[in-house]
């Protein structure tokens, strides 16, 4: 699943995902993504972190509280490379921290090494 409230972003990480062969699931911001979680269970959840109504931090910290979705890798997307952001991200339970703009490559990596998934 990508959540970001860039359509840009969205669709450039659809795209990379997908040609890696893997199903995306896209969502405009934390409300969009928590009910989509719930219905479809994404083995991995990329997030950016600037989102109007829910943040980053604040969609991962509801993902990761809850024991259902408790272990479903949550990688943190941002513009922002700075220490406390990145702090920050492990606080609520990131497993991991990208900073944008992404590659096509490091999207892949973090699907192989927190999805248990070969890509």
């Amino acid at each position: 699943m990508v959540i970001d409230d860039s359509n840009t972003i969205r669709r450039s990480a659809e795209i990379f995902l997908a040609q890696a062969g893997c199903q995306v699931l896209l969502a405009e911001d934390g409300f969009d993504a928590l009910a989509k979680i719930s219905d479809h269970h994404p083995d991995i959840v990329f997030v950016d972190i600037m989102m109007p109504r829910l943040d980053g931090y604040q969609t991962c910290a509801l993902i990761k509280k809850n024991p259902k979705f408790a272990a479903t890798p949550v990688i943190m997307l941002s513009s922002k490379d700075g220490l406390f952001d990145r702090a920050r991200g492990r606080m609520v339970g990131s497993n991991e921290y990208l900073t944008k703009p992404f590659t096509k490559d490091s999207l892949i990596k973090a699907v192989a090494a927190h999805a248990g998934t070969a890509v």
